[in-house]
C-alpha cells in the first residue's frame, strides 16, 4: 500500500507526540521553560546582545581596544550563564534529545534502504 505525503506527515506528528512523553524530551521542554522564565538568565542574554551591538560599533569605528574589552565582557557573561545549573542540564538534555532524533532518522533511512534492496530483486 502506498501512503500519501500527508499520511506520512500525520504519522510523524503522532511520533512527535509520543516523543514528547519520553523522559528525555519532557525534561528538555521543562528545562527550556525554566530558562525562558528565569529573569537572571534573560537579563544576561539581553546584556550579551547589547554588548555584541557595542562590539560591532567599536569594530566599525576601528576602536580595537574597546572592542577587545567588550568581547572579554561577553565571554564573562557567557561563562556566567554556563555556570547556572539549569543551563548545563538543558545542554545535556539537548544532546540526549538530538541523539534520539538522530537514531530515529538513522532507523528510518536504514529501513527505507533495506526495503528498497528487497524490491530491487523483483
Amino acid at each position: 500500500m502506498a501512503y500519501t505525503k500527508e499520511e506520512v506527515m500525520q504519522e510523524a506528528g503522532r511520533l512527535a507526540e509520543r516523543l514528547k512523553e519520553t523522559e528525555e524530551v519532557d525534561f528538555f521542554i521543562r528545562a527550556e521553560t525554566q530558562i525562558n522564565n528565569n529573569v537572571r538568565i534573560q537579563n544576561l542574554i539581553q546584556e550579551i546582545k547589547d554588548k555584541q551591538k557595542q562590539a560591532v560599533n567599536f569594530q566599525h569605528y576601528e576602536k580595537t581596544e574597546a572592542k577587545r574589552q567588550v568581547e572579554a565582557q561577553i565571554n564573562d557573561l557567557h561563562e556566567e550563564i554556563e555556570n547556572i545549573p539549569i543551563v548545563g542540564q538543558f545542554r545535556q538534555s539537548q544532546t540526549e534529545v538530538n541523539y534520539i532524533l538522530q537514531l530515529i532518522s538513522d532507523q528510518i533511512t536504514a529501513s527505507i534502504w533495506e526495503n528498497e534492496d528487497d524490491n530491487s530483486t523483483l
